[in-house]
């Protein structure tokens, strides 16, 4: 095997596109109604060594009397290429568009119509606040009802004249400033920022609470108050990216500076999101500390009254493989156009798939249909958004990269009818499968007993030669998160690559409820590893063409952890290994991690911010950590690690790196001076895909 052919295969693949997001916009016309779907798209270009985005327009034409009826699509216009576009918002009723842009380090507020640019504003020369906010935890871009306003989130300013002694620290350069964390570097005090278009003038709210960092602000209606969602930082911040167990409420915050906490305490809450009439507020929420990732649910207030309400409840089991709970962001328009019901997408086992919560029943329906088109099954069902009851959806399998589809809400029980607007590129010739695993009695947990898990099994159809077909565990991190049955680049290049994959859902995986999230709590290195092995005996039992003597393993983060625990405590299966950040010694982690709460909960120790390492909870640590088992690993192990990692210290790896080195074990490290945990800069990918393949070649 080539690098030239492995480095052709990722260029292949990177370079096809994915949907990033999607808009709606409606218009009545005599005979017809028209509606335009906006989707934006991202795309890898090895070229120039960076992501790029660009959107698409399509035209749907329905019948007058029968808004659901679709006539005809027209055929979709142009790609644009969207450049330098830090945030961008649609208004809700005259459709213009509000765009942040970085324009060579200063930030440009721009309003847009059909005629062109109406408005701009230099955030940057105003020197209201600190950069604009981009990410997904704190970013928004929020039209009031009224169309005269914008919110958005900004690093507060640290010019500020105001005589405190915050001020005087911010000024001092040598000063710690605290920030949240991985991913979220130099995001440290956020302030919500409202910009009145009639006069062109940008304010800094004032009177949100001293210990809030406020993100992810809406306009309430009246447009003379704001709802947002504030994260406590005191006595100091933890992590926040992929944390949805973080302690916040949801706030109201008027014009003069009256705040109100309109949610319970010590919980943690996200996602608001108000219905289009206006007259109830939805938001996720869960638990604090404990898992980082966790089956959330769906709150109700009703802004009348004032009460607040469950809508959907967290699913400790679900019943049958029916609906297991809420996983993941609600995207940022969900509602139908009644108010009455609420589309989400959500893991269910090794799916994702689309649901719909009626308010008035609390029933819950799955969107998803897998059974008009038995030659094309997906299995991941992501809402983009859904506006005028036309849902937009980006669907995908580990053969189908993804695919644009829309469809109207049923009015009733009957089932969506779902057209295609774009299908991918091109799919491939890969079989796949999802496998239900349940663990033998002596497997089982005493605390949470009777729980399965699962994985999804892809291999090419036709092998490149006769013999039988290797095997690459992957392995995800999390530990909470899930390998859906979706479009996985790395999983395609593999298994083009003449390798079968096997995605592992171990007990603690989301998309099982909520016990098996709690399951894995104080079982770290013993429960998911033997799950993982337990799925490998899984596969190669119910598979023939699979070789059980060329058995390798990959995996990042704690998906890394499992990789070193597999090739230390299952030594003469495993023949090659491949981690990227992984987690070796938890004990030495503890003071270096941005989530130092995970560590003891991981462990089963109860976490508070004063706590003090003991020796207890370090032994636990280290006796649940990879290294205790360094001895006896034999396999060949690559190490890729970012320098700028904080989530796991990339000192972790060079710990094992040295222990293996030390004792004359083949092992390779990878360095990524300017990457972070996620090692997702372009060339770091790049890099990885082409090593982790030519590691597994030469030792398979």
């Amino acid at each position: 095997m080539e690098p030239r052919q492995v480095t052709g295969v990722y260029r292949e693949l990177s370079g096809l596109h994915t949907l990033v997001w999607a808009h709606v916009s409606e218009e009545q016309l005599p005979e017809v109604r028209i509606y335009t779907v906006t989707a934006e798209w991202g795309q890898t270009d090895m070229v120039r060594g960076a992501r790029i985005r660009f959107s698409q327009q399509w035209t749907v034409i329905a019948d007058s009397n029968n808004h659901k009826s679709i006539r005809t699509v027209l055929p979709p216009g142009v790609c644009l290429p969207i450049s330098g576009e830090l945030l961008s918002s649609r208004s809700p009723v005259q459709n213009l568009r509000a765009v942040v842009r970085d324009i060579s380090g200063h930030h440009l507020l721009e309003i847009w119509d059909r005629q062109g640019l109406t408005k701009c504003l230099n955030l940057t020369a105003l020197d209201k606040h600190g950069r604009v906010y981009e990410d997904a935890q704190f970013g928004c871009l929020s039209w009031s009802r009224c169309e005269n306003k914008l919110l958005y989130i900004a690093e507060k300013s640290r010019n500020t004249s105001e005589d405190t002694q915050e001020s005087a620290y911010m000024k001092d350069r040598n000063v710690y400033c605290e920030d949240w964390g991985e991913a979220l570097t130099n995001k440290s005090v956020p302030v919500i920022c409202a910009v009145d278009l009639q006069n062109g003038t940008v304010a800094v709210l004032q009177g949100v609470p001293a210990d809030v960092s406020p993100g992810q602000a809406l306009w309430a209606p009246g447009s003379q108050s704001v709802f947002f969602i504030g994260w406590y930082h005191e006595p100091f911040r933890l992590g926040l990216k992929f944390c949805s167990n973080r302690r916040s409420a949801l706030f109201r915050l008027d014009l003069e500076g009256h705040c109100e906490r309109l949610s319970g305490d010590n919980l943690s809450v996200s996602c608001p999101r108000l219905s289009p009439d206006g007259s109830t507020l939805i938001y996720l929420q869960g638990g604090v500390f404990g898992p980082h990732s966790q089956c959330l649910s769906v709150q109700q207030l009703d802004l009348s009254s004032g009460k607040t309400s469950t809508l959907l409840d967290v699913v400790n089991r679900p019943q049958n493989g029916g609906f297991a709970g809420v996983y993941e962001a609600l995207p940022s328009c969900c509602w139908s156009a009644d108010s009455q019901r609420v589309v989400f997408s959500s893991a269910r086992r090794n799916w994702k798939d689309l649901f719909l919560v009626d308010r008035r029943s609390k029933k819950v329906s799955s969107l998803s249909d897998n059974l008009s088109d038995p030659s094309q099954v997906y299995g991941s069902w992501k809402l983009l958004t859904v506006q005028r009851d036309l849902m937009v959806v980006s669907c995908s399998s580990p053969n189908t990269p993804p695919t644009l589809r829309i469809g109207f809400l049923p009015s009733s029980d009957e089932a969506v009818t779902w057209r295609t607007l774009q299908q991918p590129l091109k799919t491939f010739d890969f079989q796949w499968s999802v496998l239900d695993v349940t663990p033998p009695p002596e497997e089982d947990n005493t605390y949470y007993s009777g729980l399965d898990f699962g994985a999804v099994l892809v291999k090419p159809s036709r092998p490149l030669r006769e013999t039988r077909i290797p095997l690459v565990v992957y392995i995800h991190g999390g530990p909470h998160s899930q390998f859906p049955a979706e479009w996985n680049c790395t999983t395609a290049g593999l298994a083009k690559l003449g390798f079968a994959v096997l995605m592992v859902n171990y007990r603690g995986s989301t998309g099982f409820g909520q016990d098996s999230i709690l399951s894995l709590i104080g079982q770290i290195g013993s429960q998911d590893v033997k799950d993982v092995q337990r799925a490998v005996l899984t596969a190669l039992r119910s598979d023939a063409t699979l070789d059980p003597q060329r058995l390798a393993v990959i995996g990042g983060s704690h998906g890394g952890f499992l990789c070193c625990h597999l090739i230390g405590q299952y030594p003469d299966i495993y023949k090659a290994c491949a981690a990227r950040n992984p987690v070796i010694n938890a004990a030495t982690l503890l003071g270096t991690s941005d989530i130092v709460d995970w560590r003891y909960n991981s462990a089963g120790f109860q976490y508070s911010y004063d706590q003090i390492p003991t020796a207890e909870a370090l032994a636990a640590m280290l006796q649940k950590s990879p290294i205790s088992h360094v001895a006896q690993i034999r396999a060949p192990v690559l190490l890729m690690l970012g320098g700028r990692d904080r989530r796991v210290s990339p000192h972790q790896g060079l710990e094992l790196y040295k222990a293996l080195k030390a004792r004359g074990s083949p092992v390779r490290l990878l360095w990524f001076p300017d990457d972070g945990h996620s090692l997702s800069r372009v060339d770091t990918l790049a890099d990885c895909f082409l090593s982790t393949v030519l590691w597994l070649h030469e030792h398979l």
